[in-house]
């Protein structure tokens, strides 16, 4: 979490304020609002404005010449155009402390003299015209630097008071222009208020900086201020914008400060916490407060029950899912498109391909059309189910009704093929799509490139890469990363250097997951020297080496039995501040086990433990096969005893490690019962597991016949 350094004081009071007679003096005699002609280094700029200011302000004898006053006020307009010209021509200027001398009373001494007059012209104007020119100026990112020089300028001569809103209004428009450490700049120059420190909050959410924007709320609450309902309703829109992960746990937490702070909910708050819990992956929070803004008697929107819809969906709730599609038609809200599709993604997902097939029926039925989205959904069930010639029906329905396959419905056909293993189909997949007139893009075309990877046909991924950039289309990350991990995969590492050389010369800088990559395949060459070197070029590329970075560090150490520099790379991954995953205990673990290195592996398991990481089954395997190795059988039952009390059901992994521990050790006749009571669990043999009961079995002959 980042903090802010402390904030300077208040900056003093230069001059104190005209007696109210004496304001109303200068406000009678000033008839003429603009100076004289100053030299301009810069285009006018004609702003102009209708003074006004309240009858408190004024001081007079009688309420008729009051009134006289306020209306005279009213017709007069100020014309800023000089001032901005002075400003804009030397903004930098403005604020250099060698401009002007202050002596105990901070009044300057020495001043230029067209900026007295400038000042004494402008004295007059009312703080709400000083509001509308700074709003005008920072409306343009090119005044920018103008509105922050009228924003000194102002302070200097003491002629605008409510320097909060001045700067809100400032960090507001620098947060507006991406410009968030600028604005933090700004901030530090006053003690931040609350209206200040909304303004900070609003410009880090709209940047995507929550960090910054939590840690601003929390010293705010620390600071005696209450954070209103527009900081909590800024961050949560920011936390659901676009592409954004949201952790429900960062929610929850908004929620229960919400709480405290006696935040009172509206319904435009409500709806948005059901959106940003179901986009947590937390559908139960979600519907807690649809149910709080239906117990209110008030109607959620139709985006919130969307949401919920595809949240129960994506968790395989299709029936509770399917609940609330019934509850929104019986409030009287027509379902179109997006809500059948939400709930069509659901069954897809589930694998309900006659759900997912009765759902477009309906749709039709209602007179809905299926868009582009719902023919993909379709497609993709169909292909899920190994059904390809009902989604090239699909694909020719989908023509008939002017609906027109792009890439992305191949792309999805494809993965399908892929994720089944019957990657050779790709070729007529590729046909289909030609056919069609359909041309392949980068998505399309990296689905393509893994395909062929995962299944070792490094020719075929390298002559499509090749066709890819022949149809001008440039290979991104995705498309270089999973070229050179196909080749590391297949132990190619030669070649994989050579694509990872080439992608840097090309002009696409390698990613974080590249240099992750490349240190695993030097790592598998144990070329120590340059894995350090690999990760200073990283460092130098301003890339922070992530979790995955120290998972593989530790992996690659491990298997290569350097347990002392796996073990550094924990304790500064520690102190970066990032939290190691089971995923690089489980490698550390396992780099014990090879080597037969029980006593360590088991230490290993306890650090994990108290770092809070449950066990699983790969990491207690390795576990047992560390003793296997170790020739502790003993030990191995008592971990395959601890799964079972802690209800982790053991896999073929764990009985076949066990069985190769009691081999070890020569403890051949026990090793049928552990075959039997595999069966027995309902966990089915593979090759290994066989042929493991074979050679016990067959070693107990010979023994038998020796």
């Amino acid at each position: 979490m980042i903090l802010l350094p402390p904030l300077p004081p208040p900056l003093p009071t230069r001059f104190t304020s005209p007696p109210t007679t004496v304001f109303s003096l200068i406000l009678r005699h000033h008839h003429i609002f603009s100076p004289s002609p100053l030299p301009q280094t810069t285009p006018t700029i004609t702003t102009t404005a209708i003074a006004s200011t309240s009858s408190s302000s004024l001081s007079s004898s009688s309420p008729s010449s009051s009134t006289d006053d306020l209306t005279s006020l009213h017709n007069r307009r100020y014309d800023f155009t000089p001032l901005i010209n002075y400003l804009s021509s030397s903004p930098s200027s403005i604020n250099k402390p060698t401009d002007f001398k202050t002596d105990n009373s901070e009044s300057p001494i020495s001043l230029d003299p067209i900026e007295i007059k400038l000042a004494e012209t402008y004295r007059a104007v009312s703080a709400q015209l000083w509001h509308s020119l700074l709003k005008s100026l920072c409306s343009s990112k090119s005044t920018l630097d103008t509105a922050y020089a009228l924003v000194t300028w102002l302070q200097k001569h003491n002629l605008c008071f409510s320097y909060d809103l001045l700067y809100s209004i400032l960090i507001h428009a620098l947060g507006r222009s991406d410009k968030l450490y600028e604005a933090f700049l700004l901030s530090q120059q006053r003690t931040l208020t609350p209206l200040t420190y909304n303004a900070l909050i609003g410009a880090c959410a709209r940047n995507g900086d929550l960090e910054k924007a939590l840690n601003l709320m929390t010293r705010m609450r620390r600071d005696g201020f209450q954070s209103d309902f527009a900081n909590y309703s800024i961050i949560i829109q920011c936390l659901t914008r676009g592409s954004n992960t949201v952790d429900s746990s960062v929610l929850q937490r908004l929620y229960h400060e919400m709480e405290s702070d006696k935040i009172e909910l509206d319904c435009q708050l409500m709806n948005d916490l059901v959106v940003a819990f179901s986009k947590a992956g937390d559908p139960d929070r979600a519907m807690f407060f649809l149910a709080m803004i239906q117990g209110q008697g008030l109607s959620p929107k139709t985006s919130s029950l969307l949401s919920i819809i595809s949240a129960l969906g994506n968790c395989g709730r299709t029936m509770e899912a399917e609940a609330i599609f019934e509850e929104m038609k019986e409030g009287g809200l027509k379902p179109r498109t997006r809500a059948y599709n939400a709930l069509l993604k659901g069954y897809v997902k589930n694998g309900s391909l006659k759900d997912a097939e009765s759902i477009v029926s309906e749709m039709e039925k209602c007179g809905v059309s299926p868009d582009e989205h719902t023919y993909s959904l379709l497609i993709d069930a169909y292909a899920n189910a190994g059904r390809w010639e009902s989604a090239r029906i699909v694909l020719k329905e989908m023509e008939s009704n002017d609906v027109q396959p792009n890439s992305y419905v191949f792309s999805r056909i494809l993965a399908s093929y892929r994720d089944r293993g019957d990657w050779q189909k790709s070729f007529s997949v590729l046909k289909e799509m030609r056919n069609s007139g359909v041309k392949p893009d980068r998505h399309f075309y990296n689905v393509m490139i893994d395909t062929f990877g995962k299944y070792n046909c490094l020719e075929h991924a390298m002559a499509t890469f090749e066709k890819m950039k022949s149809d001008g289309i440039q290979p991104d990350n995705v498309t270089w990363n999973t070229l050179i991990d196909s080749h590391r995969k297949s132990g190619h590492h030669g070649m994989a250097e050579e694509l990872f050389d080439t992608m840097r010369e090309s002009g696409c800088p390698p990613c974080a997951t590249t240099y992750n990559i490349m240190i695993n395949s030097l790592g598998e060459q144990e070329k120590w020297d340059e894995v350090t070197s690999l990760l200073g070029k990283m460092q130098g590329q301003g890339l922070i080496p992530n979790v995955i970075t120290y998972t593989t560090l530790i992996d690659i150490y491990g298997q290569s039995g350097r347990f002392q520099d796996a073990m550094e790379c924990l304790d500064v991954m520690k102190s970066a501040g990032l939290k190691p995953s089971a995923t690089m205990y489980h490698a550390l673990i396992n780099g014990y086990a090879q080597r037969g290195l029980s006593e360590l592996a088991v230490n290993a398991f306890r650090i994990m433990r108290a770092d809070g990481f449950k066990p699983n089954v790969q990491v207690l395997n390795s576990l047992i096969n560390a003793f296997g190795e170790d020739r502790r059988d003993v030990e191995a039952f008592a971990v395959l005893q601890f799964m079972k009390e802690n209800h982790l059901k053991p896999d073929v992994v764990s009985y076949t490690t066990l069985m190769k521990a009691l081999v070890r050790v020569e403890k051949f006749e026990k090793v049928p019962a552990v075959y039997e009571e595999m069966i027995l669990s309902g966990v089915n043999p593979d090759k290994k597991a066989r042929a493991m009961l074979r050679s016990a079995l067959r070693y107990m002959k010979h023994l038998l016949n020796s």
